[in-house]
């Protein structure tokens, strides 16, 4: 069985996030991790091709520096990784999707993965994007699956509980938390990461150009959240203080 993961490279969870002078977020000292759903994903596609037999590619577009959160991925297990260098300043769901759907058109497949969403933009649309270019149905947010030859039976988390899907192959399916427990890269992971086939190729390679790809959305601006307020104690006797806190809820925070 050949399976894809589809991956990002985001800001590490921990990672305190600032602006510049110019108004744009600042990634001098921020480090940079695999993104943790994507994580899950590569997880589960390791499972399956220890359970079945096969071969796992992951695949991710953007800057060369990707290309640490692909060789983690090799290291976690991964036979082969596809970098798609874009080079581009500016992009958005659009750009990423229609970039990696052309990349995936090209390769052998029978079931792609990919996180339920980012960490950093949470927008959770590329894979689902991309099933769309690719003409493949989508399962999302799935939290226990299992994988036949020519279907898989996937339990997804929806609100207020769960619902159970079968789905042909190929298709796209879209890890949330829960469905598994990533492994840690092992140091002889990460010595034969370092010898695992890394293809790069830019938009040229895949017969595009800037312009095809160019981002529908842009974000205009950001802004830090305002600092939140101290707190407030009101002090005297319960039956005082209950009318002074229901008055201050009212007119003051306006949540009554």
């Amino acid at each position: 069985m050949k399976i894809l993961v589809c991956m990002k490279q985001t800001f590490d969870t921990e990672a305190k996030i600032g602006l510049d002078s110019s108004g744009k977020i600042n990634r001098q000292g921020v480090s940079l991790i695999l993104n943790p759903y994507d994580e899950f994903a590569v997880e589960e596609a390791l499972r399956i091709k220890e359970k079945h037999g096969g071969e796992v590619t992951v695949i991710s577009a953007g800057n060369p520096e990707v290309q640490d959160a692909l060789r983690q991925a090799l290291a976690m297990g991964a036979d082969k990784a596809v970098l798609i260098s874009s080079e581009m300043e500016e992009i958005d769901e659009y750009t990423t999707a229609t970039i990696l759907a052309k990349a995936i058109s090209g390769m052998e497949y029978d079931l792609i993965w990919g996180g339920f969403r980012a960490v950093d933009d949470g927008s959770a649309q590329v894979a689902g994007r991309i099933a769309e270019i690719l003409g493949i149905p989508v399962v999302k947010m799935v939290n226990q699956v299992e994988v036949g030859e020519n279907k898989a039976v996937a339990t997804c988390e929806i609100e207020g509980g769960n619902e159970v899907i079968e789905v042909s192959l190929p298709a796209m399916l879209t890890a949330q938390k829960g469905l598994n427990e990533p492994r840690y890269p092992s140091m002889k992971g990460i010595m034969q990461a370092k010898k695992k086939p890394m293809e790069k190729k830019s938009l040229a390679d895949l017969g595009m150009d800037v312009a095809q790809v160019a981002p529908k959305v842009k974000a205009l601006s950001f802004f830090m959240p305002s600092p939140r307020a101290a707190g407030k104690i009101i002090e005297g006797e319960v039956p005082e203080a209950a009318t002074a806190l229901v008055k201050a809820l009212r007119e003051e925070a306006k949540i009554l």
